[in-house]
This record gives C-alpha cells, structure tokens and sequence, in this order.
C-alpha cells in the first residue's frame, strides 16, 4: 500500500484524496461465527482502512491539504443481527476516523464517515426478497438507495468546500436510523 499511495503522490505530484470503500460481510449469528469470519471481516473493513489511511497521511501533509472518506455503514451505527464482526468493523471505522481527524486538522487534512444503509449494490443484491420486502417499511423513503446517491456525499466530503467538515458520519440511508 506504501508503494501505490507513493508512486500516485510521485506521478501527480500530490495525493489529495483518499476514499476506502473496501467492505465485506460474513453474516451469522455470534455463537456460530468462526474466528476466520470475525477476522476476515476485521481485515477486509478495518485493518485496510489502517494501512491505507497511514500509508497516506505523509503525502498529505507535505501538500498540507488532504480528505479521507472512509466507507462505514449504518450497521456500524445501530448494530444489526448476524453482523456483529461487520457492525464492530463499521463502528470502530468511527472512532478511528474521528481520532485522524483530530490529529492531522491541524495540517489541512479532514477525515470523515460516510455511512450508507441499504444501497442497491452487489452486497445488497444476493438479500433475498423476503429479506428486502421486510427492510423497506423501516426506510422512510420506501426505496434502497442509489451508488449515486452515496458519491454525492463522498464528493462533498471530498470537495474543497467541505474544508470544515472533519470528524463527522454522514448517514445515506432515506432515513432508517433516525
């Protein structure tokens, strides 16, 4: 990851943006999840969130400006069943945000959440129609949301125009964790 944020910064000349989107689930109830499960998930959503956040904080600094979005979910806000690695992986992607960005706001770097609900997605997709008819009446917009819908806010956060915007959790979700 050092090498990739290195030579984007050494080809550009900067490294101004960071968004980690990386997330995966491996749902079941916590007295039937395995250790690899847990961890997998810890991996995937939390430890690359890590190493790619201190990988590029460097960069940033020396350009004295930097955003960091990191991909979160409502899940991580509110819990949900069968996701307690996924729901700790979300939540915890919180607290680290908050804390980078209490260190480097100083250098011109924000770091905020953008925390989607239901979204239509390939991770969304394989829910099965029981799963999806059931979920709808909980979103007061009666509707999953759009990819569209979650870059919007990831290019707020990211704009120059969200300059005050640091330690904060967007929530994309028509309204279900209200």
């Amino acid at each position: 990851m050092q090498a990739l944020v290195d030579g984007v910064a050494e080809t550009h000349g900067r490294l101004d943006i960071l968004v980690n989107n990386a997330g995966i689930t491996r749902d079941t109830l916590l007295l039937r999840m395995t250790d690899e499960q847990w961890d997998e998930v810890i991996n995937v959503n939390l430890r690359s969130v890590f190493v790619a956040v201190r990988a590029s904080l460097r960069p940033m600094m020396r350009g004295k400006f930097g955003r960091i979005v990191n991909i979160g979910s409502v899940s991580g806000l509110s819990g949900n069943p069968g996701q307690a690695n996924y729901a700790a992986a979300k939540a915890a992607l919180v607290g680290f945000s908050k804390t980078v960005a209490k260190e480097m706001g100083a250098k011109g770097i924000t770091v905020n959440v953008v925390a989607p609900g239901f979204i239509e997605t390939d991770m969304t997709e394989v829910l099965g129609d029981a799963v999806k008819t059931a979920v709808l009446p909980n979103i007061p917009v009666r509707r999953f949301g759009k990819p569209e819908e979650i870059a919007a806010a990831v290019a707020y956060a990211t704009s120059d125009e969200a300059g005050f915007l640091t330690a904060q959790t967007i929530v994309v979700d028509g309204g279900m964790a209200s």
